[in-house]
């Protein structure tokens, strides 16, 4: 049955938040501090175990996702060495960017996009996206509260603010906020990489925790490098599907 197309709004979750969930928490078990004490060879387990499934994932979407997943993978790369190893942002076990982590951060955007983007989901679109606003403002409230995660708090109303006009894309962002909430929680907790107390470890005005709640922010440059790189190598067939839009927009309005 296709994700896309199943009417089950179970199936359709589990199949894709779901199994990224489950991969997170089991890909990353295998470099942290847990792992570390069985073999000094974690992280090399970690990276074979992530490019077998980025294989299995990569050969089981449509073209336009594939595309659209080495894009991630090629962002990702020059992000994570500028971030943590140029910048400083975060840091890594060893001190290096991990070969798991760019095809990690494509089968996060590949898994977020399926679910968005799912018939059983888009029927509940509002409700999901009222629920996640609120369910994301609560978690960064808490950080702040509790943690003093008054960078990751600012990043999350930036986010907020930003998507409040941009109903289209709603939905997959808010997604993908919760998605890499869990990520860094599960990532932070395994010891595989840490946040420094302030945002980036320079800016003591902007405290931070170890996850900042609203780095997410940060995963939109992929998301929005990824889109713009597709529009750009097809940018005829981009233009023609804005012009159906536009034509389903005007017909929608005449009719109601």
């Amino acid at each position: 049955m296709s994700l896309l197309a199943t009417k089950s709004t179970l199936y359709a979750t589990l199949k894709s938040l779901g199994l990224i969930f489950f991969f997170l928490a089991t890909g990353l078990f295998l470099d942290s501090y847990h792992f570390v004490k069985l073999t000094v060879n974690a992280q090399l387990y970690a990276n074979i175990v992530m490019f077998i499934v980025f294989t299995i994932v990569f050969f089981s979407v449509t073209k336009r996702n594939k595309e659209q997943m080495l894009y991630a993978v090629g962002i990702a790369i020059i992000g994570e060495y500028l971030f943590s190893i140029v910048m400083g942002m975060y840091t890594y076990r060893l001190g290096n960017v991990p070969h798991y982590v760019p095809p990690g951060h494509a089968l996060v955007y590949i898994a977020v996009l399926y679910f968005s983007k799912a018939s059983a989901i888009k029927k509940y679109k509002k409700h999901l996206e009222l629920s996640f606003g609120i369910f994301i403002f609560l978690y960064a409230f808490c950080f702040l509260l509790f943690k003093n995660d008054v960078f990751g708090f600012v990043m999350t109303l930036a986010t907020l603010f930003i998507l409040r006009n941009k109903s289209r894309e709603r939905l997959f962002y808010l997604t993908m906020y919760i998605t890499v909430a869990y990520l860094e929680i599960v990532g932070t907790n395994y010891l595989c990489w840490k946040w420094p107390t302030t945002a980036w470890g320079v800016f003591d005005f902007l405290p931070s925790y170890n996850p900042p709640s609203g780095i997410s922010f940060f995963y939109f440059l992929l998301d929005l490098g990824c889109l713009w790189l597709y529009k750009q190598r097809h940018k005829i067939a981009w233009e023609r599907m804005k012009n159906i839009r536009r034509f389903r927009e005007r017909k929608s309005v005449s009719t109601n």
